[in-house]
This record gives C-alpha cells, structure tokens and sequence, in this order.
C-alpha cells in the first residue's frame, strides 16, 4: 500500500496543489491531471484514481464509466472528490462505479484515510523475504531464523515498510509522515523507540543507523 502510485485528476490548481502534498506526505507517489483528456493516458499506469466530477473537457462520471467499461482496468478503485454534495449526487457516483465518494470541502486527514482504506481492499500486496526474515502481510506475522516474532501492529508497519525498500534510508521526520497519522502528535523519538524494540526482537541484525540520516534495512548476505 505504501509507495501505491496515484492519479490525482482536478482541474483546480488549488485543490490539486494540497490533494497532491498530502497524498505525497502520507507516502504515496502522486501523478496529476488537470483534464480528462491527459488523464485518460494515466490510467494504466496508477493504483488508484482521485477523480472530480466536474472536469473542463468531460463529466467525471462518464470518465468512470468508461473506465469500468475496459475489462483491463475496470478494477482500478477510484475515489470521487467533488463539490457534488446532494444525495442524488452521491448515489449517481457510487451507482456509476466510484468506490468511494468525498464532498468538498473535505478533510486532508480524512482523505488519506480513505485511500488507504480503498488500497487495503483492492491493492494485492505481497510477502517480503530478507535473509531470514519473512513477512506475511495478509496474516500479519513475521519469522526470523524460523522462529516467529511477536510484533504491535504498528511494529509491523515499520519493518513491512523498511523491508519492501531494502537499503534504502529514511530519516526519522519521512518515517514519521508515512507510518503516523496526519494528527499524530509525538515526536521524532517515537521512531527510534519503536526501532529499538524491533532491534531487540530481531537480534539487532537488520536494522542500521546511518548516521546523520536516518535507518535503513540491510542484508547480512
């Protein structure tokens, strides 16, 4: 779910601008679209849609339709952000195929929510395998050394997420914003305790600082 490449389609500059950063903050990689038109190349492309119902050059809703109507794509979950806010109006885009339907304004908190909600039930994700690490993420359980390991739920989000980018560093502020809520109001020694209890369940084997950056997670091999 983490990392999912979304299409944002919004005519408006404004609104595009903060459904963009938000998305991005939360961790997802964000294409835009201001028209149907370019958006329509996209789509093959993304996990999910973010979609407005009134675009310059054609309704949101006969844009879904014919999404729905190529068998390649017609899965792809689509989110309709709109100012459409009438009860006709929500059941025309829910009965039109949206997964799901949001009303401007709306909440930036509420929003990430919803998209992640949407990608855990349509997203496929897969099992991670790191030397001896192995990570179930529909069962959500871990083994090291072929033993299994005992995890909080968001223990397990943080190793699932260093796992699916081995090698790669993320500071302390960028696991913050992609693990954490958006009202999540700790600190950045959050991360570093929840590092350390993964550290000693794991055998302090596959998570390393680098220093002045942040963790990354290593391959002993």
């Amino acid at each position: 779910m983490i990392g999912a490449s979304l299409l944002v389609v919004e005519d408006d500059p404004t609104v595009l601008a903060l459904v963009s950063f938000h998305l991005e903050r939360a961790g997802f990689k964000v294409i835009q679209a201001q028209d149907a038109r370019s958006a329509w190349s996209l789509v093959e492309s993304v996990d999910l849609i973010v979609l407005d119902r009134m675009l310059p050059d054609e309704s949101g809703i006969t844009f879904l339709d014919r999404i729905r109507r190529r068998a390649d794509i017609s899965s792809l979950p689509i989110l309709m952000l709109t100012a459409r806010a009438t009860e006709n109006d929500r059941v025309e885009g829910l009965e039109s195929g949206a997964d799901d339907y949001m009303v401007k304004p709306f909440s930036v908190a509420e929003l990430v929510a919803r998209v992640r909600a949407l990608l855990r039930r349509t997203k496929p994700v897969k099992n991670i395998d790191v030397d001896e690490l192995h990570i179930d993420y529909v069962a959500v359980q871990v083994t090291f050394q072929g033993l299994p390991v005992s995890l909080t739920r968001r223990e397990f989000e943080l190793i699932y997420f260093l796992a699916s980018h081995p090698g790669r560093v993320f500071s302390r502020s960028e696991l913050l914003d992609r693990l954490w809520e958006e009202d999540f109001l700790g600190t950045e020694r959050t991360v570093d305790q929840h590092i350390s209890q993964l550290r000693a369940r794991l055998k302090d084997e596959l998570i390393e600082t680098v220093r002045g950056r942040g963790y990354r997670l290593v391959s002993t091999k």
